[in-house]
């Protein structure tokens, strides 16, 4: 399953931004997102034991959601990415080698970029997409300055500061999706109010589409 291929199928451009789960809820706090209508989930990779909840998740639905790790940092972190079974690599930085192992192992490319260079350095090394981080701190009107440079092909998220009460900001602003981590969430959050969360960042963007 491909990002194009889960957007096209209605999914909604989120990503869930599993930042300090642990293995042992990963799987209770993935089905509730996922039957929220949240089909993009990144584990972090200062998360506590990363590669098996990402295993764990990949095992168990990977034919609902797309499933990967987030701040993922060396070449070594991409290979052990994809050895788990991992899809999505998204990163916070914009590290070309990182970018280039990734896409040439066939991942789905996420890499953070804040400065119109970066965002070329991340096209050129083989992002498809690219995400704006921290985006809350530049705000909607950096993305649309941003958009008027990139390759019309190449998709920008928004992550950072982002959730249901600011998608159709981010959405409108050009963005072609956003991260959410905090707002979705927390260590020490329960799988019921994960998915309750989930539910009204779901609806949310369904408003906007309508």
């Amino acid at each position: 399953m491909t990002l194009d291929e889960l957007l096209a199928d209605g999914a909604p451009p989120v990503c869930a931004i599993l930042r300090g789960i642990k293995p042992e809820e990963a799987i209770d706090v993935s089905a509730v997102l996922i039957e929220a209508g949240i089909r993009i989930l990144e584990v972090p990779f200062n998360s506590p034991e990363p590669l098996k909840s990402i295993a764990a998740m990949q095992a168990e639905f990977c034919d609902r959601a797309l499933i990967g790790g987030g701040t993922v940092l060396s070449v070594a972190a991409v290979e052990d990415l994809h050895a788990a079974g991992g899809r999505i690599m998204v990163t916070p930085n914009t590290n070309p080698a990182v970018i280039a192992r990734g896409a040439e192992l066939g991942l789905e490319l996420l890499p953070g970029f804040m400065t119109p260079s970066e965002a070329f350095a991340a096209v050129a090394a083989g992002a498809k997409r690219i995400k704006l981080f921290p985006a809350a701190q530049l705000g909607a009107p950096y993305i649309k300055a941003i958009k008027d440079v990139l390759p019309k092909h190449v998709g920008v998220w928004a992550v950072g500061g982002t959730g249901a009460d600011t998608i159709g900001q981010w959405l409108a602003a050009g963005c072609e999706g956003i991260g959410v981590g905090g707002a979705l969430y927390k260590p020490g959050d329960d799988a019921a109010t994960v998915g309750q969360r989930g539910r009204d960042l779901f609806n949310a963007w369904k408003a906007i589409k309508a």
